[in-house]
Parts: structure tokens; C-alpha cells; sequence
């Protein structure tokens, strides 16, 4: 794509943007990719590399919390290079350029698919993280968060101190169902939402991906922020090829310039 070309979509997408009443974003894993974290698929991921994970994790760590948590401790293999990565890894000018469209009123809600805690080190507030958080610790039975360092893990499994439930990591494990507090949420912003920037993911996986879906098939508009082409394209008003870590910013200079106008 021509840098003219370009830079017309955006001048689109910014109009799109600074017309709709309720603007959800969505993010995948291109915009972990632009701050140096793996992905799980495709050339470098960490899947590709180490094999796929079992299917059944959630199902395993009901079967033997305590051995689950020894093993989120001590991670071997994709699992310990991810820590090590998430550890280190810092918000690009992507993450910030979404917090800047969510203080301008633009951007209502920022649905994520990513765990990297990136968006909210960035500084998003109206958040919602569908597949969890790697940094919270969440109880399977009541459904509450709290920060990792706040949970005592001299005894394992560890135990909420609300309802004495099982604690977990945040992060949503293979045959989880995803928490129904962030799933409602996500379906409450999406049924209000009349148009959706999707940023960094191919849209591909669910639930996720029926979220840009719906919001099409309502009439409202799709844009799309991506390095390549996606299943979502064809549905798009805008979709513009290239780095969200590039775009992102280069879209927010067009809302504000059309805001001062």
C-alpha cells in the first residue's frame, strides 16, 4: 500500500471515528508482536517453535490445582519464554495512541485479546481483557481479580480470601470458558457499538471475532488496522495495511485535526 493511499484511508477512518456515537476497539496479538512478544502461531511463534499446549488445560488444572501452580512457578519450554518476555516488554506508540483516543471520548471501550497487561500499563482504563491477564490472579468461583504479588502462595493451590474459592491465574487456559463478568461486558459494548476499530488480530478466533461481525451486520462501520489482509477485510469501510504501532498515532493526529476544525 502507497503512502498516499494511506494516508486517504486514515482520513477516512479518522472521519468514521469522530461521526460514530460509540467506538469499541479491538486488539490482538500484532500489537504484542510490535513490543517483542512471540506469537503462539505462524513463523517465530512460540506454538510453531515448542508444539501446540494441551487442549485441555483448564481441565487439568481442576484435576490437580496444586500441580498446576507448581508449574506456573517453575514454567519450562514456550511457557518460560513467554514470562520472560512479558516481564520486559513495554507499551509501543500503538497502546498509547488507543489511551489517547479514549481520553478524547473517542474510543468507549477496548476489547483485548492479548494477556500482556500492556493496554492497561499504557494507561487504558475502560478495558476489557477477554482472554485475562498474566499479571491478576482470579478466583474460578466468584469470579474476583486481585493483583499477584497480593496472593500469599505458601500453600497451593492458593484460596480466595472472599469465598475461599480456588485461585487461578487470570489467563484464560485451553477448554476455559471465559469469565462471564468480561464476557458480558463485552457483549454490552459491542450491541451499542456503531463502529469498531480492529487493531493487530485477524479476527479469527472466538468469541472474539463474532464482536466485528455483529457490529456489521447491525450497519455499523468496521476499521480495520492491520499489517496484512484478514478474513475481517472484505466487511471493512477502512482497512489500511500497516504497523499499529505506526497507524495508531498517525490515525489519532487526524481525529485531533478534525476535532479543531
Amino acid at each position: 500500500m502507497s503512502a498516499e493511499a494511506s494516508s486517504l484511508l486514515l482520513d477516512r477512518a479518522a472521519e468514521a471515528l469522530v461521526r460514530a456515537r460509540h467506538v469499541v476497539a479491538l486488539t490482538g496479538a500484532g500489537m504484542s508482536v510490535e513490543s517483542g512478544i512471540p506469537p503462539f502461531r505462524g513463523p517465530g511463534g512460540l506454538w510453531t517453535k515448542h508444539g501446540e499446549p494441551p487442549m485441555n488445560g483448564y481441565q487439568r488444572f481442576l484435576a490437580d490445582p496444586a500441580r498446576a501452580w507448581r508449574e506456573r512457578l517453575a514454567p519450562s519450554g514456550p511457557m518460560r519464554e513467554l514470562w520472560e518476555t512479558l516481564r520486559t516488554a513495554q507499551p509501543n506508540p500503538g497502546h498509547r495512541a488507543l489511551v489517547e483516543l479514549e481520553a478524547l471520548g473517542i474510543v468507549r471501550c477496548l476489547i483485548t485479546q492479548n494477556v500482556d497487561n500492556l493496554h492497561r500499563a499504557a494507561g487504558s482504563r475502560a478495558l476489557a481483557e477477554i482472554h485475562g491477564n498474566y499479571t491478576l490472579i482470579r478466583c474460578i468461583e466468584c469470579v474476583r481479580r486481585f493483583p499477584g504479588d497480593a496472593i500469599s502462595l505458601a500453600e497451593l493451590p492458593p484460596r480466595c480470601p472472599s469465598c475461599h474459592g480456588i485461585l487461578k491465574s487470570d489467563t484464560v487456559s485451553f477448554g476455559e470458558p471465559i469469565p462471564p463478568d468480561v464476557l458480558a461486558q463485552c457483549f454490552e459494548e459491542t450491541e451499542g457499538c456503531d463502529c469498531m476499530l480492529v487493531a493487530g488480530t485477524s479476527a479469527t478466533v472466538y468469541p472474539a471475532a463474532q464482536f466485528p461481525l455483529e457490529v456489521r451486520q447491525r450497519g455499523g462501520q468496521l476499521i480495520e488496522v492491520n499489517l496484512y489482509e484478514s478474513e475481517l477485510t472484505g466487511y471493512c469501510s477502512v482497512s489500511v495495511r500497516g504497523s499499529s504501532a505506526t497507524l495508531l498515532p498517525a490515525l489519532v493526529a487526524r481525529v485531533k485535526q478534525l476535532r479543531a476544525a
